[in-house]
C-alpha cells in the first residue's frame, strides 16, 4: 500500500504541474495537442476535442504538448495564429510559469497545513548521545529534558543552563570538569526522573555540555496558529529555495554532489515516511512540490524557466531568438538535467543497496 501511496502523491503534484500548463494555454487561445501524464512509450490516450489525453509508461514527470513550440514546426494554416510562438511573449511566460505557479502556491498551502493541522515535532528529545560524555550511558534517546536544577524551559533556556556552569581552572583545560553538579530532570516513559550530571568542558564547541544532541525529528507534535504556521512555512519555504538553488554548485563540489538525490530517492523517503509517520506525508510532499517548482524555473532549456528566460530575451531584443541559438542552448541545459538525473540515481542506488532511506533498522 505504502508504493501506491508514494505513487498517488507523486502523480498528483506532476497532474497538477502540468494542468498548471494546460489550464493557462487554453485560457490565453494556445492549442494543445496533448496532455500526458509521464513520458512515452504511450500506454493509454484518448482525445477529446482537439486534446488528446495520454499516459506514458515511464514515470518521471510529465508534459503537456503546445503546438508550434518548436518554431520550425510545420502547422496548418489555421493552427499556425495559435501556435506557441505565434503569441505575445506575456503568454507565452504565463503559460509557462503557470506550471511551477502552482507548485509553488500548492507547495506553501501543504506547509500551512502541516505546521497549524497536523503539527512539527517539537525537536526537544534526545537523538545522539556523545561517548565520554556525562550524558552516556544515562540519557537514552527520546528522553526529553524538562528542567536543569529545578528549572524548567524549552531546550534553548535549558541548554544555557547546563553551559553556565564554569570550570574552576580558567582559561578551561580541555574536557575539564564543572565547578557544580547539576540535576537534571528527564520525561522518559510518561515518568520525570532525576539524574545527577557534571558538565565536561568541550573544546571543540567551546562550551560545557553533557554530551547529547536534539533529535530534529523527535518529541510530541505542536500545531501552531494560523499566523504562525504561515511565518513558519515562509521560513521553510526560503530554507528550500536555497538549498535547491545551491543544486549547480553541488555538482563541482564531490562531498556535496553525494547530497543529490533523485526521483527514486525522493520516492522512497515518501514511501518510508508513510510507513513511519504518516503525518510527515504532507510536509514531505510541500518540500517535493516546492522543489520541483524552483528546479523548473532553472534557465536551462528544456526546463520550464529556459522557456521562460528565451522569451524575456526576445521581449528585450524585441526579435525572435534564431532556432539555432536555442537549439544550443537546449544542448547544454539537457546535459545539465541529465547529468544531475545521473548523481542522484546513483546517489540513490548507492543508498538503497545500503542502508536505505530513512528504513528503520
Amino acid at each position: 500500500m505504502s508504493w501506491f501511496l508514494a505513487f498517488a502523491g507523486f502523480a498528483v503534484l506532476i497532474i497538477l504541474h502540468e494542468a498548471g500548463h494546460f489550464a493557462a494555454a487554453k485560457a490565453v487561445g494556445m492549442r494543445v495537442e496533448r496532455f500526458s501524464l509521464f513520458f512515452p512509450p504511450l500506454l493509454l490516450r484518448k482525445k477529446i476535442g482537439e486534446t488528446e489525453y495520454a499516459i506514458g509508461a515511464i514515470p518521471a514527470g510529465g508534459y503537456v504538448k503546445i503546438s508550434g513550440m518548436n518554431p520550425s514546426e510545420d502547422l496548418p494554416e489555421d493552427v499556425r495564429d495559435r501556435a506557441y510562438h505565434a503569441q505575445a511573449v506575456w503568454k507565452r511566460v504565463v503559460v509557462i510559469f503557470a506550471g511551477p505557479a502552482v507548485n509553488l502556491v500548492l507547495g506553501f498551502v501543504l506547509l500551512v497545513v502541516y505546521f497549524s493541522a497536523v503539527g512539527a515535532p517539537t525537536g526537544d528529545a534526545v537523538g545522539s548521545i556523545a561517548r565520554g560524555f556525562p550524558a552516556q550511558g544515562v540519557l537514552h534517546p527520546g528522553d526529553r529534558l524538562v528542567a536543569v536544577n529545578g528549572h524548567r524551559g524549552d531546550p534553548i533556556a535549558l541548554g544555557k543552563r547546563i553551559a553556565a556552569d564554569k570550570c574552576p581552572q580558567q582559561p578551561p583545560s580541555s574536557r575539564c570538569k564543572g565547578a557544580h553538579p547539576l540535576r537534571v530532570t528527564v520525561l522518559r516513559d510518561g515518568h520525570e526522573l532525576t539524574y545527577t550530571m557534571t558538565p565536561l568542558y568541550d573544546p571543540s564547541n567551546k562550551k560545557m555540555r553533557l554530551g547529547f544532541g536534539y533529535d530534529p525529528n523527535g518529541g510530541p507534535r505542536k500545531t501552531e496558529p494560523i499566523g504562525a504556521s504561515i511565518d513558519a512555512a515562509v521560513n521553510r519555504f526560503w530554507f528550500v529555495t536555497k538549498a535547491e538553488l545551491s543544486i549547480p554548485a553541488k555538482i563541482i563540489d564531490p562531498k556535496q554532489r553525494e547530497q543529490i538525490h533523485g526521483i527514486v530517492g525522493t520516492y522512497e523517503t515518501t514511501r518510508q515516511t508513510i510507513i513511519h509517520d504518516t503525518g510527515d506525508v504532507v510536509g514531505i510532499l510541500a518540500i517535493i512540490s516546492l522543489a520541483l517548482a524552483v528546479v523548473n524555473l532553472f534557465p536551462f532549456l528544456p526546463l520550464d524557466g529556459g522557456h521562460i528566460f528565451w522569451a524575456i530575451v526576445e521581449k528585450i531584443r524585441r526579435k525572435p531568438v534564431s532556432l539555432r541559438v536555442m537549439e544550443r542552448s537546449g544542448v547544454v541545459g539537457f546535459a545539465l538535467v541529465a547529468m544531475l538525473f545521473i548523481i542522484g540515481l546513483t546517489n540513490d542506488i548507492g543508498v538503497l543497496s545500503g542502508k536505505g532511506f530513512g528504513a528503520a533498522p
